[in-house]
C-alpha cells in the first residue's frame, strides 16, 4: 500500500507546524482559551485549515478543525457516515491530529448543514472548555455556530480570528523559501505564455496554457485572469466563463497569474503582452501604475501604519491626474490568495518583518487597462528585492 503522505507534492516540516501551534498555544494560554473552531472549503481563500494541518480544503466541501490548547487537534471532512480514525497526534498525512471524524455534508443540501456542527459539539462537550475562540467567524456557517453555541450554553465564545491572523502574517525562513519559489514558478509561467501565445487562440487557450504549466511546475490551485481588446479598447482582467475572445494581431491582453506555487503558498503577477506593437497610451498607463508601486513600496516598513500607506498612495494618484485606489491595491498573501495585512483604511494591523506583500496599483479609462503586480518580503527596513524576476515592461511579441 501506498502511504497517502508520500503522494503529497509539498510538505511544510514538522518543525514548522510545532512552531505554529506553539505560538498559537501560547497565546490561547495567555488568554485562557481552551480551543479554536474553524472551518474552511476552498484553497483559494480558506488558508486556515492548511495552516494548521498542512492539508488544504477544496472543492467547496467543508473541513473543520478544533485547535485544543492542551492537545492533538480534532478534524472533521467529507468521508462515510460516522468514521472516525484515532490517530493519537502521530499520523504521517494528518499530523498533529488525534481523531478524524467524518460525514458526507454538502452545502448545497440543506439537510446536512448541522452534521459537521453536531461531530464538533460532541468533541467538545467532553472536554468541558469554559471559553473557546472562533477563527474566521464571519465566514462561519450559521449551523455550525448556532449549533455550538447553543449547544454549549454554559461556554464562552470569543472571536479569537486576530490572534491567529497576527501570527500567520509573518512568515518563517521556511515560509519565506516556498514563497520564494511560488514567484519563481510564475515567472517561468509568463515565459512560457510569451513563446506560446499567438493570433488565433483564445483567451482561455492562453490562460489554460498557464495553469497547465503551473500545475505541471509544482502548483495546486488558482485563478488565471486573461481579457483582450485590440489597441484603444481596455482590456480588464475578465474570469474563465467570459475567456472565449479570439486573439488577433494588433491585439493586448492583461494577464494575471494568482496561483498558489509548492507547498500551497500564494503570490501574484501581472502583466499585458501586445501582439505587436503598445501605443504610446498604453506606454505612459504601464510606467505610470509602475511608478505609483514605486512609491508605495518605499512608504512600506516595520511599524508603518496600512491606512496611511493607502491615503498616501491616494494622494500620489490624485496629484498626477489619476482616480484613487477604492479597490484592493495592496495586500498580504500566504494560503490565502489575500490575507492581512491589507493595505487600506480600514486595517488595524501595522506593516512587520516578515509580511509576504502583493502590490498592484492600477487604474483603468475606457481606452486603457494600465496595471502591474509582483511580491515583496518586508525585511528590517522596508521590502527587499521583488521576487518576481520577469521584466516590469509591456511584452509586444
Amino acid at each position: 500500500m501506498i502511504a497517502p503522505s508520500s503522494r503529497i507534492l509539498t510538505r511544510v516540516s514538522d518543525q514548522e507546524l510545532e512552531r505554529r501551534w506553539s505560538a498559537v498555544r501560547r497565546e490561547m494560554n495567555a488568554r485562557k482559551i481552551g480551543a479554536l473552531v474553524m472551518q474552511s472549503t476552498n484553497d483559494w481563500l480558506g488558508g486556515y485549515a492548511k495552516w494548521f494541518t498542512d492539508l488544504p480544503a477544496n472543492n467547496g466541501y467543508p473541513r473543520t478543525v478544533i485547535f485544543h490548547a492542551d492537545g492533538p487537534m480534532t478534524a472533521i471532512e467529507m468521508g462515510p457516515m460516522g468514521a472516525k480514525r484515532d490517530l493519537n497526534g502521530v499520523d504521517a498525512l494528518h499530523r498533529g491530529v488525534a481523531e478524524l471524524v467524518h460525514t458526507p455534508s454538502f452545502f448545497s443540501i440543506n439537510y446536512t448543514h448541522e452534521y459537521d456542527a453536531e461531530l464538533a459539539l460532541t468533541a467538545l462537550r467532553r472536554r468541558g472548555y469554559a471559553t473557546i475562540g472562533w477563527v474566521g467567524k464571519g465566514a462561519l456557517p450559521h449551523a455550525l455556530v448556532a449549533s455550538l453555541e447553543e449547544g454549549l450554553g454554559s461556554t464562552t465564545f470569543v472571536d479569537a480570528t486576530d490572534l491567529v491572523d497576527r501570527i500567520k502574517a509573518i512568515k518563517s525562513t521556511e515560509e519565506i523559501a516556498l514563497i520564494r519559489r511560488s514567484a519563481e514558478m510564475q515567472d517561468a509561467v509568463f515565459a512560457g505564455v510569451l513563446k506560446h501565445i499567438r493570433p488565433g487562440m483564445r483567451d482561455i487557450d492562453v490562460t489554460a496554457f498557464a495553469q497547465q504549466e503551473g500545475q505541471r511546475l509544482g502548483s495546486e490551485q488558482g485563478i488565471f485572469l486573461g481579457g483582450s481588446s485590440p489597441i484603444g479598447t481596455r482590456s480588464p482582467f475578465v474570469p474563465r466563463f467570459m475567456q472565449g475572445r479570439t486573439l488577433s494581431a494588433g491585439d493586448h491582453l492583461s494577464l494575471l497569474i494568482e496561483n498558489n506555487g509548492p507547498g500551497g503558498f500564494y503570490t501574484e503577477i501581472a502583466r499585458t503582452i501586445v501582439l505587436g506593437k503598445a501605443s504610446n497610451e498604453l506606454k505612459d498607463g504601464f510606467e505610470a501604475v509602475r511608478e505609483a508601486q514605486d512609491f508605495s513600496l518605499g512608504l512600506i516598513r516595520p511599524g508603518a501604519s496600512c491606512r496611511d500607506i493607502h491615503l498616501a498612495h491616494n494622494e500620489y494618484m490624485q496629484k498626477r491626474g489619476l482616480p484613487p485606489e477604492l479597490r484592493l491595491y495592496a495586500h498580504g498573501q500566504g494560503y490565502d490568495m489575500v490575507e492581512r495585512p491589507l493595505i487600506r483604511s480600514d486595517e488595524t494591523m501595522t506593516i512587520e518583518a516578515g509580511m509576504n506583500l502583493a502590490v498592484h496599483p492600477g487604474y483603468e479609462t475606457d481606452s486603457v487597462f494600465a496595471v502591474i503586480c509582483d511580491n515583496y518580503i518586508v525585511e528590517s527596513t522596508g521590502p527587499g528585492a521583488c521576487l518576481h524576476r520577469t521584466p516590469k515592461q509591456i511584452f509586444e511579441v
